[in-house]
């Protein structure tokens, strides 16, 4: 049985500290009535895993032991286990990791199998650590959306990609999920996004993503965000060449699809639809919240590219506070939830549903 390790009892990111307030700990009821079918407990618990990955990165840097690690407790109470970390090759940094369902754990809480909607592993990836040893690397990868509106040329896109692909081989897609934070939350989407096309469908739980891109404005896309890239990556400390950088074909040129999708009965085809968690007070992500979404045409049915969007909205609430984490498992979080089509949701996935049948078929 996973023991819960204890922290410094004043460490303001100890999961007894900033943790969830009043969570439900799992226990044999929960294969009757599972508290993963709540959409509030479900979203709680990513988020606190994805709080695990920053806290992994944190326990690395400041050579935290195993005895007094914070990392652990953000997922023991929830009968999940380490399975794997991702680390960036350029600096070394932990930035993802997957958590898989500790069946060893449960069984001495006297839950036999996992309960129904629990995943059994979950790819969290975290946001932006501006820490010394992380800052650089991260900031290089915001500047790529910023300039690019895609991830592609990251050695962590790549990583990710097939880290998840080998989990849904292992697993099935249908017993895994997807999460990120941020930066984290932008590499979740295209990685996501980009198994979608070959008909692979994972849960993605997307918080706080970012909106924002220069490339949104431009109209020859292709050629003005490389000219921005270039100048945003001469401006950081050392230059970068050990990742390509690649245009992302669904922002640059709306092409289809490369691979085949599978069609759902009598609806065309099959749609993957994100969960996205945004605040209207966080000028990151925001504009995910902007309404006017396009219609688009599969094959001959009609259909709408959405996501369902959750929203929080607060006067009075700083940036800081608005693209947090902590929001997500906070007990006082006043969720609107819509299945929503806005402009950046059309712009982002709508090479998943403009594939020509000649393009289906082939």
């Amino acid at each position: 049985m996973a023991k819960q390790v204890l922290p410094p009892q004043s460490h303001p990111y100890a999961f007894h500290v900033s943790g969830p307030r009043n969570f439900t700990s799992l226990n044999w009821r929960d294969l009757i009535v599972s508290s993963w079918k709540d959409a509030n407990y479900k979203k709680t618990v990513i988020a606190c895993f994805i709080q695990a990955v920053y806290l992994l990165e944190l326990d690395r840097q400041e050579k935290r032991t195993q005895g007094n690690s914070l990392a652990p407790n953000w997922w023991i109470p929830f009968k999940y286990k380490l399975k794997q970390t991702l680390i960036d090759a350029r600096d070394g940094s932990i930035f993802g990791a997957i958590l898989e369902w500790d069946r060893s754990s449960a069984l001495s809480e006297l839950i036999p199998m996992r309960p129904s909607g629990a995943p059994r592993a979950v790819l969290a990836l975290r946001g932006t650590l501006l820490k010394s040893p992380t800052m650089r690397r991260d900031i290089e990868d915001d500047l790529r959306f910023l300039a690019w509106e895609s991830l592609k040329g990251s050695v962590r896109y790549k990583a990710a990609l097939e880290v998840l692909k080998l989990i849904c081989g292992k697993y099935g897609s249908n017993n895994v999920c997807i999460a990120g934070h941020s930066l984290g939350a932008g590499f979740a989407l295209q990685v996501g996004k980009e198994l979608a096309k070959e008909g692979i469908f994972v849960e993605a739980h997307l918080f706080n993503p970012p909106s924002v891109s220069l490339a949104m404005s431009f109209k020859t896309i292709g050629e003005k965000a490389e000219f921005v890239w270039n100048r945003l990556k001469s401006m950081l400390p050392y230059g970068s060449n050990d990742a390509q950088i690649s245009n992302d074909p669904d922002i640059c040129s709306g092409a289809g699809l490369k691979s085949k999708m599978p069609q759902a009965s009598g609806s065309g085809l099959a749609k993957w639809v994100p969960y996205l968690y945004v605040n209207n007070g966080d000028y990151i992500c925001c504009y995910y919240n902007d309404g006017g979404g396009t219609k688009v045409n599969v094959g001959s049915t009609k259909g709408e590219v959405a996501a369902k969007v959750f929203v929080v909205s607060k006067e009075k609430q700083r940036f800081v506070e608005a693209h947090g984490l902590e929001q997500w498992w906070s007990s006082d979080a006043e969720l609107q939830q819509v299945i929503h089509s806005s402009k950046l949701i059309t712009r982002q996935l709508r090479s998943l549903y403009t594939a020509t049948p000649s393009k289906l078929n082939s």
